[in-house]
């Protein structure tokens, strides 16, 4: 009898060590879904916009005076930048930026397109000029416009920047309008490898 006590208890320990090595994990996974905790760092390189937001579809105004379709923003990755007026030193480099980094992506580059989207007098007949062939320009001037034009989160000294938009229309994230092109190409290259849309 005095022989069978160590073995139980022995028993009931490898059991109960048995339970918590297929528990342990599960209640911690349960922890980590259900409380407020996330990692300090990302590996994205831009500003992550949390939750991503949900573009409306809406027609705006091309260059040439013709509403696009309300699905423009729609379809494909894109690379939007924010302009107001005309577009100057800026706005001309973050487009040149915006080019390098697409042309970058080699046979990726069908994927993702290049978008000005204005608000005032930008842009007349003739732009985008003939190297900025791949840009799709659209004034945000009128119907609701300026409402789609809130939703692009600004930095904290007013600037806006390049953001990134899914093929569903989803804004996802901000980054610096120039300076940034290798952090950008990082982040875009990463959506596209993991991406099954657009």
């Amino acid at each position: 009898m005095t022989a069978r006590g160590p073995d139980r208890s022995s028993g009931r320990r490898k059991l109960v060590l048995l339970a918590a090595i297929f528990l342990l994990p599960l209640a911690v996974a349960l922890w980590l879904n259900f409380s407020s905790w996330r990692p300090a760092t990302g590996t994205q390189h831009g500003e992550l916009i949390e939750p991503p937001r949900p573009l409306p579809s809406l027609a705006l105004t091309l260059p040439d005076g013709r509403s696009s379709s309300p699905e423009i923003l729609r379809g494909a990755w894109l690379l939007v930048y924010l302009g107001n007026g005309p577009c100057a030193v800026q706005c001309v480099a973050a487009l040149a930026e915006m080019r390098r980094v697409r042309l970058a992506l080699g046979k990726e580059a069908a994927r993702v397109r290049r978008v000005l989207l204005y608000a005032g007098d930008c842009c007349g007949p003739g732009y985008p000029a003939p190297r900025d062939l791949d840009l799709l320009v659209l004034a945000a001037s009128r119907d609701g416009g300026p409402a789609l034009l809130e939703l692009f989160p600004r930095a904290p000294d007013g600037s806006a920047g390049i953001y990134i938009v899914d093929p569903l229309g989803n804004l996802m994230m901000r980054h610096p309008a120039t300076g940034a092109a290798s952090g950008l190409l990082k982040d875009l290259e990463r959506l596209l490898r993991l991406s099954s849309i657009g």
